[in-house]
């Protein structure tokens, strides 16, 4: 614990510099305005557009420039080093986001508000079937969000969001749309992608479309990392490219809406190809492909006592066929819808808030010799409430869920007689935001979750051989119950800016992938069952920004004659800290929960003035020792990037030209979250070239 209290101790000092319960005592000297990122609108964490500093649960947006350079064909790489958000790095084509330490079923991946409904959640060398390249902004609402989005957030919630079914309508005599693209030296990278947005009277229409491609990945020497070498040598060992991670992907979009004074309806429908290499073994591909209808729509005040109805339903139907060479093996589908209702009432003498109710249908099967799951149908149907109290200085939430889950498994020779099981679970929550000062705010939160078991949870029983084991599920699990706090600090004005936040998640009945010490004889594999145990999660995140400069254009004054000699431009200096930790242990036994991130500090220099940016940051990820038996440590390392970028005008096209350079030291990087970290490093040296025009 030592490093960590002296990582964040300078920072959580500076932040404090000034009293934050101090009123306009201040000096007449001029400070920087609010930090923009804290101002950022959030629609993910709850029904009213919040910003990030009125919001009771810590939570990050991705937008713009910042998603523009940190943009990766995977969602777990481009929120990776994001405060408190890791990754299962399963190669370059497959990588879902860990937040907390909590992964899998315990964090909800939504697209514009409804579930991606793909199979990710089931294996990490399964794809999050997102459209990295179309997307507008990425929110990360870090703890439980069980009042909006079910149980299965209690690492959190992230929202990709999309402009593929418009919500304004279109205000512009010529269509408006963008295009961007990128080629990169350490996999090949050539990227190119483009959407557009036109409309007339009340009917908008988007259209976009986009094609990524790459190469087996460059990395630092041996694929294999120094410990697995010495226990389990190979000839010839495997270095400076890391075998079948070469990946590809396009995909294309259209939607549309109609507005009328009283709300909206539109409609979009969305498709995914993409073909990738697993990494874990040699010939082994997935070629995965999604197709998608969404609709959303709203009606604007149908009753006094009413503001708003928000509706939407997302239907997919996912399929990817795993080859081994060009044979076909194991064959993994899902077909299912998410539909939800909420309506916004009318402030009482306290009370504003929603109420809604949510629908999840799915029905998944695996087919092939490497199946380990049989055909399971599960049925979700839910009803949640959300009331905040709004007070001078303090903002009180609350709310609760109700979820009943089905989960029905179909009887088969592999797996035998057909099973059912049905859950209630019962979640609820409580926080306050004070607001001491306009520029400071204090947010606690409170939360009791019940989350039921997944269908992998219940029904596993079979060789699982992405990830080297034998899974076996157990139908008796009951629900995973969990109580957590989380503290917030929040500044948004004055020289340092930012946030700092603490949490603690106490679980009973943590369902857990425990060894059973047993091989499997037909395969060889050793026996990991699903089991309930005891479990602590405790850590925190920083994030601070120190501004160091930072210069407007002076105005001239009433009636000057002559503009200055020489124009001044827009400047700015600066530094960026960021640190987040968590600690996972098993209660009963006192070990380590497996694949769980060490202590990360970011830090970062970014300078930007007039048209030109540029950035300087250094990742510094500590050596892992907390793993299960099973795991083997993971070294430390630091990772330094760097980014130029320009804005300029050319044929009226708003463009800017970037170039990033990531890894610049070709440090050899592994998370300590993957299941392949011995076998498949981070990406060695490389650089980014990119374009990207608006009109």
């Amino acid at each position: 614990m030592k490093p960590f209290s002296l990582s964040i101790y300078y920072p959580i000092c500076l932040i404090l510099a000034t009293n934050p319960f101090a009123h306009a005592q201040q000096s007449a000297a001029p400070t920087p305005t609010a930090l923009a990122t804290l101002d950022e609108m959030v629609v993910t964490a709850t029904p009213f557009d919040l910003t990030l500093f009125q919001l009771v649960k810590p939570a990050t947006v991705l937008k713009e420039k910042n998603l523009q350079l940190k943009l990766q064909p995977t969602l777990g790489e481009t929120l990776n080093n994001e405060p408190g958000v890791s990754s299962t790095w399963f190669g370059p084509g497959a990588s879902r986001p860990i937040i907390r330490g909590l992964g899998d079923d315990r964090v909800r991946v939504l697209q514009n508000g409804t579930s991606v409904l793909d199979v990710s959640n089931v294996s990490p060398d399964h794809a999050v079937a997102t459209d990295q390249m179309s997307i507008r902004a990425v929110e990360v609402v870090r703890g439980p969000a069980t009042l909006l989005y079910g149980p299965n957030t209690i690492g959190g919630v992230i929202n990709v969001i999309d402009d593929r079914i418009p919500q304004e309508r279109f205000n512009g005599l010529y269509p408006t749309g963008k295009f961007q693209s990128s080629v990169g030296s350490a996999d090949d990278l050539f990227s190119q992608s483009g959407a557009i947005t036109w409309g007339s009277g009340p009917i908008v229409f988007h259209l976009d479309g986009f094609h990524s491609a790459t190469n087996d990945l460059d990395i630092p020497g041996f694929a294999r990392s120094a410990a697995l070498r010495e226990v389990d040598p190979i000839i010839p060992e495997p270095r400076d490219t890391l075998p079948n991670s070469a990946t590809e992907s396009r995909g294309a979009g259209l939607g549309g809406s109609y507005f009328w004074k009283g709300g909206f309806l539109g409609f979009s429908y969305s498709g995914i190809d993409s073909a990738y290499g697993t990494v874990a073994e040699p010939d082994v591909t997935i070629d995965l492909q999604q197709r998608r209808w969404d609709m959303r729509g709203a009606v604007y005040a149908p009753q006094p006592w009413i503001t708003e109805i928000n509706y939407k339903l997302g239907y997919s139907d996912y399929e990817h066929t795993e080859f081994e060479g060009s044979e076909a093996g194991t064959v993994f589908q899902i077909e299912g819808y998410d539909g939800r209702i909420e309506l916004l009432h009318q402030k009482t003498d306290l009370l504003e808030g929603a109420f809604g109710f949510e629908s999840q249908g799915s029905k998944f099967s695996a087919l092939g010799e490497e199946a380990f799951l049989p055909a399971v149908e599960t049925s979700v149907n839910s009803l949640f409430v959300f009331e905040e109290i709004p007070l001078d200085q303090i903002r009180l939430q609350f709310g609760a869920r109700y979820d009943r889950q089905t989960n029905d498994s179909e009887a088969s020779a592999a797996f035998g007689p057909g099973l059912s099981r049905e859950f209630n679970a019962l979640s609820t929550s409580a926080g306050i935001v004070y607001n001491p000062t306009d520029d400071y705010a204090i947010a606690l939160s409170f939360a009791y979750t019940q989350r039921p078991p997944n269908y992998v949870e219940l029904f596993a029983d079979g060789p699982h051989v992405a990830t080297g084991t034998f899974e076996r599920g157990d139908p008796n699990l009951g629900t995973e119950d969990s109580f957590s706090v989380d503290l917030s600090l929040r500044k948004r004005t004055g020289r340092v800016t930012g946030s700092i936040s603490g949490f603690y998640y106490h679980f009973n009945d943590f369902i857990s992938l425990q060894p059973s010490g047993a091989l499997d004889p037909d395969d060889s594999l050793p026996i990991y069952d699903y089991q309930p145990i005891g479990a602590t999660f405790y850590g925190g995140e920083i994030e601070t920004t120190f501004h160091l400069w930072e210069a407007v254009p002076a105005t001239p004054a009433t009636g000057s004659k002559s503009p200055p000699a020489t124009p001044a431009r827009d400047s700015k200096l600066d530094l960026i800290l960021g640190v987040d930790y968590v600690h996972a242990e098993d209660r009963d036994s006192g070990e380590p929960i497996p694949r769980i991130a060490p202590l990360r500090t970011r830090v970062a220099l970014d300078y930007s003035i007039g048209k030109f940016d540029a950035r300087l940051e250094g990742l510094i990820a500590a050596a892992q020792h907390r793993h299960a038996d099973y795991e083997l440590p993971t070294d430390s390392y630091f990772l330094l990037n760097a980014s130029i970028g320009y804005d300029l005008d050319i044929g009226g096209l708003a463009t800017t030209v970037y170039l990033k350079g990531v890894n610049l030291t070709n440090e050899e990087a592994r998370q300590s979250t993957s299941f392949l970290k011995d076998i498949a490093p981070m990406p060695g040296r490389g650089v980014v070239l990119g374009l990207r025009a608006e009109f």
